[in-house]
């Protein structure tokens, strides 16, 4: 039997935000508290049915709180967590990070 496989700490991170959807969401989420429709809105390219997936993951690891209103139709909003908010410098550190990227890959585009 092989050494136990200890997890490097990058990737702890990496596997609770890790899914194409959940940092765009937990992006949305930064400054707003979102109903799913309005989240979904905001992520036009992902189903309904990845979206709802990839969010109750967020859930379940504690990085978002879902709030289920007993009307008729059921409103269900979505906000960060105190959890989810200390990832808002990793966010916006990615956010920036793309930000930076385009305008390079742009410029190396326009140069050729």
């Amino acid at each position: 039997m092989g050494a136990e496989h200890e997890k490097c700490d990058v990737e702890t991170t990496l596997e609770l935000i890790d899914g194409k959807w959940k940092g765009v969401a937990l992006f949305h989420l930064l400054d707003n508290t979102l109903r799913f429709n309005e989240l979904h809105r905001r992520t036009p390219a992902v189903t309904q049915r990845v979206l709802t997936k990839q969010l109750r993951e967020l859930e379940r690891d504690g990085l978002v709180i879902r709030t289920v209103y007993a009307e008729v139709p059921p409103r269900v909003e979505y906000r960060l967590s105190p959890l989810g908010e200390t990832l808002r410098p990793i966010i916006l550190a990615l956010r920036a990070w793309g930000i930076a990227y385009k305008e390079r890959q742009l410029g190396e585009s326009a140069a050729a």
